[in-house]
């Protein structure tokens, strides 16, 4: 019982240590290698995900100081822009050349000249021979074909590129991103209940073993359907709406609205923080490999 308690103190310590060290970083702006890594291990690798799209001049720049700050602290290997403008996102457009972030490939949705699908495939090796897959969709196909009440088509081609692109790559980890958010919120007086948009889709995320889909934030912060985590990206939504989580409801205060998600991935599980503008860490959710649990922390 003591050892039990021990470890459990001594990983709250970590945690706590990690957060703290953050912070400095985001405010002070003076990156460090930190010496607590919420159990990590060197062979970790950290990416921000973060929701492009127009901002003023002074809450864009803000918000690429504090992805640069984390950018030079972790040794960012990449930047996931979850955008419906693709390449001509006006975050990534402003990226000056000085900044860290330039250094570092930038991956976003919303359209690709990779192939007619406005979809693509980037592999990044991992440690240890292995691989993590980043498969990103067209989701504008699928909001077109609502409306057009097609179910054939562009949702047909989406499904067929997506089916063959899992079927060829490895089962390491595999995080599909897309701009639209795939579960929806079914509301009662006491809770949120998620409900998934695209059943085929999700179909096809549980039987070639998805792990994570990144979009921008819908009504949850995240929600975990069949062992697929659906984690949205809060950036630029509407001051005071409500989000359900692990812990039901919470408010968005203003200093959420411009902020990012800093990920760090590891062999067994994927850490992901939320970092709001003012540099303050506010949750963490962890997706486990194995079993495929997820815990959601609120407040940290």
């Amino acid at each position: 019982m003591e050892r039990s308690t021990t470890s459990w103190l001594r990983t709250l310590g970590i945690q706590l240590s990690l957060c703290f060290a953050l912070y400095i970083v985001l405010n002070l702006g003076q990156p460090q290698k930190l010496v607590y890594n919420d159990n990590g291990s060197p062979f970790d690798l950290y990416f921000i995900s973060v929701r492009g799209g127009f901002r003023s001049l002074q809450e864009q720049t803000h918000l690429l100081k504090l992805m640069g700050n984390v950018a030079k602290a972790y040794d960012l290997k990449f930047v996931v822009n979850i955008s419906e403008l693709g390449e001509d996102d006006p975050l990534m457009q402003n990226v000056t050349r000085l900044s860290p972030l330039c250094n570092v490939p930038w991956y976003t949705t919303g359209g690709s000249k990779h192939d007619g699908y406005g979809c693509f495939l980037h592999q990044v090796k991992l440690p240890r021979g292995r691989m993590l897959d980043i498969l990103s969709l067209n989701t504008a196909s699928l909001q077109d074909t609502v409306v057009v009440g097609s179910p054939s088509g562009k949702r047909g081609n989406l499904s067929n590129w997506l089916t063959r692109t899992l079927k060829a790559t490895s089962r390491d980890w595999r995080m599909v991103v897309g701009f639209h958010p795939l579960v929806a919120c079914k509301e009662n007086e006491e809770e949120f209940t998620a409900k998934l948009i695209n059943e085929p889709l999700h179909h096809i995320f549980v039987k070639f073993g998805v792990n994570v889909y990144l979009s921008q934030q819908g009504c949850f912060s995240y929600a975990l359907q069949d062992n697929v985590a659906y984690i949205g990206n809060p950036g630029l939504i509407k001051e005071n709406s409500r989000l359900g989580s692990g812990n039901g409801r919470y408010r968005i205060r203003t200093e959420m609205t411009n902020g990012f998600l800093l990920h760090r991935l590891g062999s067994l599980e994927m850490v992901t923080y939320f970092v709001t503008s003012a540099g303050e860490i506010v949750n963490k959710i962890v997706v486990q490999q194995r079993g495929r649990q997820v815990m959601f922390m609120d407040r940290i």
